[in-house]
């Protein structure tokens, strides 16, 4: 596997030997950075504080070949370390989340990060799973986007914030 874009583009990603791991196909992954482009055009870069969840734990071997800047490795169970990082009070302007298809994990992710607190007020989340498992509406998340390729399915959401009455109401 290969980043193909942006301030890692062209770096090698090595799994570890006899793990079976399923790569986002390279035309998926070009459409969802294409996408996230509008995060820097608008003067909104992710913050440079990367971090890498795999369930695991062979994964959790994964590196970034020649890897510069601030990346960390985390393996274990996802809702452990989820916990882990909102008591680090880590907070996150995207997110990329890619379970297991057919699995529950993708909604318990999404609870995880709202719970935890770990999302920006303008993060960005994006899903990839299966479109024949689409995940249902999580509550405290709105639905950007959704888009279809193949089998694929891509879904973007962001933090659902109050409209400004319910703060208002909330400050007095």
């Amino acid at each position: 596997m290969r980043v193909i874009a942006g301030r890692f583009g062209g770096r090698r990603l090595a799994d570890a030997p006899g793990v079976g791991v399923r790569p986002t196909a390279d035309r998926v992954r070009e459409a969802v950075f294409s996408a996230l482009d509008a995060l820097s055009a608008a003067g909104r870069e992710p913050t440079s504080n990367l971090v890498f969840l795999f369930s695991d734990e062979h994964n959790a071997e994964l590196e970034l070949s020649d890897r510069s800047g601030p990346a960390r490795v985390i393996g274990g169970e996802a809702s452990a370390v989820l916990r882990r990082l909102s008591r680090a009070r880590e907070r996150f302007d995207l997110v990329l989340l890619d379970p297991p298809y057919a699995s529950d994990e993708a909604p318990r992710a999404l609870e995880g990060l709202l719970v935890g607190e770990l999302l920006a007020p303008e993060a960005e989340v994006v899903l990839e799973g299966s479109r024949r498992h689409p995940v249902t509406p999580v509550d405290g998340l709105v639905l950007r986007d959704q888009r279809r390729y193949g089998n694929t399915l891509i879904t973007r959401f962001g933090p659902a914030l109050p409209d400004r009455a319910a703060r208002e109401a909330d400050d007095r």
